[in-house]
């Protein structure tokens, strides 16, 4: 079969980091044109704006968002509209009712819409499922910090609203939970620290139903914490380095250590959809968000400055 040409919107941190390599490594895929105010990738072509490429390049197959949240509905709107396939980077909008919007229009063109969570395709992920398929599970907690500095650098959109704070990498985290766990949890309370200068929170405390709770911090600095913990009746498991580690029992049990698979995965996945005609929306990880977000006691801390 002939490789997809995909336009990729928003060139990022992420889109450079991964998306690009990603794409350059599948024989799936053509990187076909870049839209961005700013940011190119070297020998392909470059618009500034989704308009220009839509009526310029209808040989364009799939168009892949790895913009920020809040612009992102605009875009894939525009997509779907030009009959092109559509790929969201995570979180997949702004706000639920978008992404549902998104979802009628994908299934009234006859057209494929992934919501992407890089982190379900994380090498110890679905060993963990299985694992976990048929255990009796005690109490599961998530450590998930890291250093916003580093991972955005003076990207003030994730402290204005939609931009989700702390949630943009806890999500990852409510992502693989939601995979992992052979029923689902539902939020019971939670606590967010905002920083007084910000929109949304920079810390947060979450407890469900279960015995299931979560530790997101964006503020920790020197080595970076993405871990899940779960005990059951008949040992304990621990996934490591953002679901690529497997240990059972304090032995290991699979995975690499590495996060460079999860994007090529994404990637070969969006293609099966399409050859099977399919969407894969699940909104899953978002809905703990959003609820945490209407049940959380909010606690104003010191100023963040980048």
């Amino acid at each position: 079969m002939a490789a997809l040409r995909v336009a990729l919107v928003g060139i990022g941190k992420i889109a450079v980091d991964q998306h690009v390599p990603a794409l350059r490594g599948s024989a799936d895929w053509e990187l076909a044109c870049t839209v961005s105010r700013k940011g190119t990738v070297d020998g392909v072509q470059a618009f500034a704006d989704m308009a220009s490429m839509l009526e310029a390049r209808p040989d364009v197959q799939v168009v892949s968002l790895a913009l920020p949240p809040v612009p992102r509905f605009v875009a894939a709107e525009a997509a779907l509209k030009s009959g092109r396939h559509v790929m969201l980077e995570k979180p997949p909008g702004a706000t639920l009712a978008e992404v549902h919007a998104l979802q009628a229009l994908a299934a009234e063109r006859g057209l494929t819409l992934f919501a992407t969570w890089h982190s379900r395709m994380a090498h110890a992920v679905f060993p963990a499922k299985a694992w976990l398929a048929d255990k009796t599970i005690t109490r599961a907690h998530i450590t998930w910090r890291e250093d916003v500095r580093k991972w955005h650098p003076g990207q003030d959109w994730v402290f204005e609203p939609g931009g989700m704070g702390v949630f943009d990498p806890g999500i990852n985290a409510l992502s693989i939970l939601t995979e992992i766990l052979p029923a689902p949890v539902h939020l019971q309370s939670a606590e967010l620290e905002f920083p007084a200068n910000r929109q949304t929170p920079i810390a947060a405390r979450l407890a469900f139903s279960g015995n299931v709770t979560a530790d997101f911090d964006w503020r920790q600095e020197g080595p970076q914490t993405w871990d899940i913990a779960v005990e059951t009746t008949a040992g304990r498991l621990d996934l490591r380095m953002g679901g690529n580690v497997l240990e059972i029992d304090g032995q290991p049990a699979g995975g690499q250590n590495t996060i460079m698979g999860e994007y090529p995965a994404l990637y070969a996945r969006m293609a099966e959809l399409i050859a099977a005609g399919q969407s894969d929306v699940d909104l899953a990880p978002m809905v703990h968000v959003a609820d945490a977000l209407t049940l959380g006691r909010r606690v104003i801390v010191d100023d963040f400055f980048f």
